[in-house]
């Protein structure tokens, strides 16, 4: 009768206890998962929004290539690839820009 008792008056604090720990859970998963998430979504979009013709860049299956044209409408690249082959590329198929990072590269190699 008496462990009856406890167990009811241990779970009316327990519905608080859970309310909290689901309260942290959410705010682990927001600073670890969610916000890392959109902000390196935030940079990849403002990254290819900032590519040009002229820029060499890789796409994400290891393509290189060289932009001929930028396409807003349809949201693609003309990606020239060895002389006279060009390919069609969406823009979130490109992953990096290799202009820069040699232009880097050949910088921090001549000090």
């Amino acid at each position: 009768m008496q462990l009856l008792f406890l167990l009811q008056a241990g779970g009316a604090g327990s519905g608080m206890s859970t309310i909290i720990m689901m309260v942290l859970m959410f705010a682990v998963f927001y600073f670890f998962l969610i916000r890392p998430q959109s902000k390196k979504a935030k940079e990849q979009a403002t990254f290819i929004d900032s590519l040009k013709v002229g820029d060499k860049v890789v796409t994400g299956s290891g393509i290189h290539g060289k932009i001929v044209s930028v396409n807003d409408e349809d949201k693609t690249f003309l990606i020239q690839v060895d002389g006279p082959t060009r390919l069609k590329m969406e823009k979130s198929a490109i992953n990096a820009e290799l202009s820069k990072a040699v232009q880097g590269t050949a910088a921090a190699e001549s000090k």
